[in-house]
């Protein structure tokens, strides 16, 4: 067994996994997982850079996260850091580098949006594959916070394509006024980020075929959320949501009821994070509008994305 760390930094959130490797079963034994809502990517859709709190917020998790990965005695080799969309859009990225560097002596990479599919797929499929019924092609479906990425794979990747539908990003976009965000979308709001989904969805079906989709697997806060709801869990239950199979018809429902309820109603859902509760929605449409596009009858929700894919690829270089 081999033990490494993997950081996964988004726009909305930034994860820690540290685990134990077993290449030849294929399957990770998790020492350490966590999350933290940082929203690093605040205000970036319309400023350009990443805000000074928004990095503080970040850098103070990554301090949490260099202490855990000491405790368990992993050496920098093992360590991989990656940065999504927000990191990638930013002027100012050179500002976030410096600081995860000086908090834990590695240097973050700020991945492209092809490199984050390929990721994702590795962690969501590994288990899958040839195993729990699910058929190939699979599209893993990773809806984030700046950008969603689609990848389409049987054993190996096929064609992958990052859009940029975030929750947040479609959320600041569209719902968010005078610093406030619609409470509950108005009709022509949730249209308008229907719209932007649709946009987006024809880029993506450019290069990913996604119609030749046989088993859709969705990763994410968003997904794993609107799950939870479905399945009418009392509290987030990891265990039970991976791997659970939502219908579009399920899917729809809750949709609906996220895009109608108020910011109280949301943040009073048993399994709501509450740096979820402003976004929700957004990731749910988004959710819903792919299963439509595709067709696809049901999808199937994984724990294991690319923070899974990170850590495999972390063990690997020793």
């Amino acid at each position: 067994m081999t033990a490494a760390a993997a950081i996964d930094c988004g726009t909305n959130s930034i994860r820690l996994l540290i685990a134990d490797t077993d290449p030849a079963a294929g399957r990770l034994t998790d020492l350490d997982r966590r999350m933290e809502i940082v929203r690093l990517g605040q205000g970036v859709d319309r400023t350009g850079r990443l805000a000074p709190e928004a990095l503080e917020r970040t850098f103070a998790a990554c301090r949490q996260y260099a202490d855990a990965i000491a405790e368990h005695g992993i050496t920098p080799d093992r360590i991989r850091f990656a940065a999504t969309s927000a990191s990638r859009d930013a002027e100012n990225r050179e500002d976030f580098v410096r600081g995860v560097k000086d908090v834990l002596g590695i240097v973050p990479e700020v991945i492209t949006g092809d490199e984050e599919a390929e990721l994702s797929f590795v962690g969501a499929t590994r288990e899958l594959i040839g195993r729990d019924g699910t058929t190939p092609p699979y599209l893993v479906l990773d809806i984030g916070g700046g950008s969603t990425e689609f990848v389409l794979g049987d054993a190996r990747v096929r064609a992958a394509r990052s859009v940029d539908i975030g929750c947040v990003r479609l959320t600041e976009r569209h719902l968010l006024r005078d610093g406030r965000v619609a409470d509950p979308p108005t009709p022509a709001q949730i249209a308008a980020i229907a719209a932007d989904i649709d946009a987006a969805l024809d880029l993506a079906a450019e290069r990913v075929p996604l119609t030749e989709t046989h088993t859709l697997v969705g990763l994410a806060g968003s997904v794993t959320t609107v799950a939870g709801i479905a399945l009418g869990l009392p509290a987030y239950d990891s265990a039970a949501l991976h791997h659970a199979r939502l219908t579009a018809g399920q899917v729809r429902e809750v949709t609906d009821r996220l895009l109608a309820a108020t910011h109280a109603e949301r943040a009073a859902i048993p399994v709501m994070h509450p740096g979820r509760v402003d976004v929700i929605g957004a990731g749910a449409l988004v959710l819903a509008k792919v299963m439509e596009r595709v067709g696809a009858a049901e999808v199937v929700v994984s724990e294991h994305d690319i923070l899974d894919g990170l850590l495999w690829t972390a063990a690997a270089r020793g």
